[in-house]
């Protein structure tokens, strides 16, 4: 372990109390906090996902002659300005996280989300519904590097990605409600496969997807109440006290599972590095960080491209290459099953291998996808469903090991702040991709549309290689 010198000396009380939480081996917190973070994730992965079949919508409403064939034209300035949204809010609230704690941050950023979903719901234009879209992404931009910085040291050395991946399930639930809950509210009825026999169409159908995020958000607010303080940056932050009621209170209930391993300071920094008033300082600074986080954001950016051409544009991609707008709906719906399947599956092995092997494997798996629906020919609905589900669980595969990947490769005094910078800015690369996409890909048919947006996977699962060792680690021996 590198040991950190020149800052202040942490004292043997909070060294001991380091030694205790590294010891913990199974989640140790009470399981209902899991939820609560889990109903959080849930919204924002559902405000994520809800464009996705509902825009069609929205489009033919708000923009003039705007046409479900056209709607993928008009799908990039909303998506783009929500990811532009998700690099301020990062940039500008994640970094307070580590100034005044993960939990009162992660209260603020929920209420800026929901209150940017019920301004979304009540757009009276396309103008508007571009601002609501960009005060939403303020929001979700910091409470994904916060709630990924929050789960990861609350959780067991051993477990950081199985339970990053445990909350991510809701997430993927969120998805899966988001383009469900679209193809029922905003979509005629239509025979299945070809479209939902029980469809409402409401003409403001997609209004009440967002107001249905305004409620979510409320529940996820109210439930985050509930949560402690991350114990590890309490120590941080000289709070011994409340550092060791938290701790004390996790060792209680994990001891209840087996008896706990003796706490040894062996692999203990005996100093903490240097406090820097701005926690980006610790990031451009120092040039171990600086290198991580340089690699981390283009890994990202690039692999972002996939993911939000799918995640916002799935349904716009297919009625854009001649697939009508309700079978397309449909085929993006039965697609989330894959999306949901991936994030369950993962919890269960995510931790048989290092965090960065899994890139490769989700980058297969999406091409397997494109190669079923290259099969059936794009006029297969069997086919192209079995490809839309191995396509949603490809591009989610490697989500929640990045997640976990990324919070381990920064140090507790700015660990919102570094994953802020590569994730949050990293998500431009998913506007960009959809800027530079949307226009090519009218041109092509299916399997060649699909192809095209797969293929940045690729390139961000080999930038992913480069990264550090990290799996059963702990925090302060990878990034002290």
């Amino acid at each position: 372990m590198t040991e950190v010198r020149g800052g202040r000396p942490i004292p043997q009380e909070s060294r001991e109390l380091i030694a205790r939480l590294d010891r913990i081996q199974t989640w140790s917190l009470s399981p209902a906090f899991l939820a609560i973070i889990g109903v959080g994730f849930l919204f924002t992965f559902y405000d994520i996902f809800d464009i996705n079949v509902s825009f069609v919508q929205t489009c033919v409403q708000l923009v003039q002659g705007c046409t479900p064939e056209n709607a993928l034209s008009s799908l990039p300035l909303p998506t783009v300005l929500n990811l532009v949204g998700y690099v301020i809010g990062t940039l500008v609230l994640s970094p307070i996280s580590d100034r005044i704690g993960r939990r009162n941050m992660l209260l603020i950023t929920m209420l800026i989300t929901g209150l940017g979903s019920l301004y979304t719901a009540l757009a009276p234009d396309y103008a508007n519904f571009i601002i609501s879209r960009t005060v939403t992404g303020i929001g979700i931009g910091a409470d994904l590097a916060i709630v990924n910085t929050y789960v990861g040291e609350v959780s067991p050395r051993r477990s950081r990605a199985r339970f990053t991946t445990v909350v991510f399930i809701m997430s993927a639930l969120g998805a899966f409600f988001g383009v469900w809950l679209g193809l029922f509210l905003t979509t005629a009825k239509a025979p299945w496969p070809s479209g939902l026999p029980f469809a409402l169409g409401l003409e403001s159908g997609w209004r009440w997807m967002y107001a249905v995020g305004a409620i979510l958000a409320l529940v996820a607010i109210l439930l985050r109440f509930r949560l402690p303080e991350s114990p590890r940056w309490l120590l941080q932050r000289g709070n011994h006290q409340e550092a060791e009621v938290v701790t004390a209170s996790m060792e209680l209930r994990a001891a209840k599972t087996g008896a706990l391993d003796l706490a040894t300071t062996e692999n203990v920094p005996t100093h903490w590095p240097p406090t820097r008033r701005v926690p980006y300082a610790d990031i451009f600074t120092h040039p171990v960080y600086l290198r991580r986080m340089i690699l981390l954001f283009c890994m990202w950016f690039i692999g972002y491209i996939t993911v939000y051409a799918y995640a916002a544009g799935f349904t716009s991609i297919f009625t854009a290459v001649g697939i009508p707008g309700p079978e397309a709906g449909v085929i993006a719906a039965v697609g989330t099953i894959g999306f949901v399947a991936a994030a369950v599956i993962m919890s269960f092995v995510v931790e048989l291998l290092e965090r960065r092997y899994w890139l490769p494997v989700a980058t297969v798996v999406t091409f397997i996808g494109v190669a079923v629906v290259a099969i059936g020919g794009g006029t297969s609905i069997p086919l192209d469903f079995v490809g839309a589900m191995l396509i949603f669980a490809g591009f989610n595969l490697w989500v929640s090991p990045s997640y976990a990947m990324t919070a381990e490769h920064f140090p507790t005094r700015a660990r919102s702040t570094g994953f802020a910078i590569v994730d949050g800015v990293g998500h431009v690369g998913g506007g960009i991709g959809i800027l530079v996409l949307a226009p090519i890909i009218p041109h092509l048919n299916v399997v060649g549309a699909l192809i095209l947006v797969s293929c940045f996977l690729i390139i961000s699962s080999i930038l992913a290689q480069f990264t550090v060792h990290t799996r059963n680690r702990s925090f302060e021996e990878v990034s002290p």
